[in-house]
């Protein structure tokens, strides 16, 4: 099962926030993460490359952006 953040409505840096909370309880290797801006896109995606997880894709969605990182071996 996938760990899904929901980030949409919030403005940066908590997305960031909630990201990185995330990828440090998470058990799985792989994150969805939902922002709704690009700012908030760029961010999440570049800190989550910082913490060693890659950034498997973006879709743009009506309401923003769904991105899915994956942890790195």
């Amino acid at each position: 099962m996938k760990n899904i953040v929901d980030a949409r409505g919030f403005s940066c840096p908590q997305p960031v926030i909630m990201t990185l909370d995330k990828i440090k309880k998470s058990k799985e290797d792989e994150i969805v993460i939902m922002v709704d801006t690009d700012t908030a896109r760029e961010n999440v995606s570049r800190a989550s490359k910082a913490q060693g997880w890659a950034v498997a894709s973006i879709q743009p969605e009506d309401d923003g952006y769904r991105i899915t990182i994956r942890k790195e071996n």
